[in-house]
């Protein structure tokens, strides 16, 4: 008797047809993943709003043409969701040719795309690939929140704390202790800091920077005047201390 192969990850598959539903989960599953199925869009987005952390759905197989909103629609409302679903891997399934459709739908944030009919071997492989992408992704991407013994960086949020105390940063300033903290250890000119953050308006003059750079000690140093976190390499620029407090 063939011993059944584990489950490794839940797909949540979005699909009117459900005989065509059926028999990608029966294939699918022999390769270790388990379909969960729904037959139209509001339904989906239901399931994958309610899936219990117990139970995670890892990806979502989603037809372009639905009875009730198309696929592109569910795509947008998928990331329009609150993360971690908004950042859920999408991979469009669709019988219509129209390549704008599949300019769109990766436009909206569609991982992949795959024409019907296809071989299920292919889907099988796209999917698999979608989820080792996302899965390097993932391990690549910089952990959302900077610590450094009391001080906490909040990247998502632009939140800075220390002790638990929000310190009042305009965003310009926000983004220069980022910079500085991303970069803890290393001594940057003021030219390297205000090339990191060249995204915004820049202050005419270099020295702009030291006054900002005394406000955000003022914000996040025990002692302004002694300060331990960003230090001046004179004749140079500045430093983010490594040390934890």
């Amino acid at each position: 008797m063939r011993t059944p192969t584990p489950m490794s990850h839940r797909l949540l598959m979005i699909e009117d047809d459900e005989r065509l539903a059926q028999m990608v989960a029966q294939y699918l599953q022999q390769s270790g993943f388990e379909v969960v199925h729904a037959p139209d869009g509001l339904s989906g987005l239901a399931r994958l709003q309610d899936a219990r952390e117990a139970q995670p759905l890892d990806m979502v197989l989603l037809d372009l043409m639905l009875p009730d909103i198309d696929g592109l629609e569910v795509c947008r409302r998928i990331r329009a969701l609150p993360p971690p679903l908004a950042q859920m891997p999408v991979l469009m399934l669709t019988a219509k040719g129209d390549p704008m459709d599949r300019v769109i739908g990766l436009e909206l944030g569609a991982d992949d795309y795959l024409p019907k009919p296809f071989e299920p071997r292919e889907l099988l492989a796209r999917v698999r690939a979608v989820l080792r992408r996302r899965s390097v992704q993932a391990q690549d991407a910089p952990a959302p929140v900077l610590r450094f013994g009391s001080l906490e960086i909040d990247r998502d949020a632009r939140r800075v704390r220390v002790s638990e105390r929000v310190c009042e940063l305009t965003a310009y300033q926000f983004d220069l202790l980022l910079t500085m903290a991303e970069r803890a250890g290393r001594v940057l000119t003021r030219e390297q800091i205000m090339e990191a953050v060249r995204g915004r308006e820049l202050e005419a003059f270099d020295r702009s920077i030291d006054v900002h750079m005394g406000r955000i000690r003022a914000e996040i140093e025990a002692d302004p005047k002694n300060p331990q976190r960003i230090l001046t390499v004179r004749g140079v620029g500045y430093v983010f201390a490594k040390q934890q407090d």
